[in-house]
């Protein structure tokens, strides 16, 4: 199974920015989309961006204009640019793909952003 691995989390003041990281062991391009999602204590883990194979993007609506994401496929990492960061973004990033040729999925362990008003 791949292996995915985020970094670039941190604690930032509120409109500060970040570029989270996620490096898979194999390649990002046999998933059907790769995706990041977040997870605040207390809430459930929600689709923050995703980027299929095809390179349809999508984002959460309360991110829409702020974070972008993008991927290298030559170094099988897909990234996610966050500009001006809100107190509500604080939460733990995790990376997924989605839908390998086997069928699984798979999760980074994620990486905790921190934003302070």
């Amino acid at each position: 199974q791949v292996q995915l691995v985020e970094s670039g989390g941190g604690s930032v003041q509120a409109g500060g920015s970040l570029r989270l990281s996620c490096v898979a062991s194999g390649s990002i391009v046999n998933f059907a989309a790769m995706g990041w999602y977040r997870q605040a204590p207390g809430k459930s883990r929600e689709l923050v961006a995703a980027i299929s194979r095809g390179g349809y993007i999508s984002f959460e609506d309360t991110v829409k204009g702020r974070f972008t994401i993008s991927r290298d496929t030559a170094k099988n990492t897909v990234y996610l640019q966050m500009n001006s960061l809100k107190p509500e973004d604080t939460a733990v990033y995790y990376c997924k793909g989605s839908n390998s040729p086997t069928g699984a999925d798979s999760w980074g362990q994620g990486t905790q952003v921190t934003v302070s008003s």
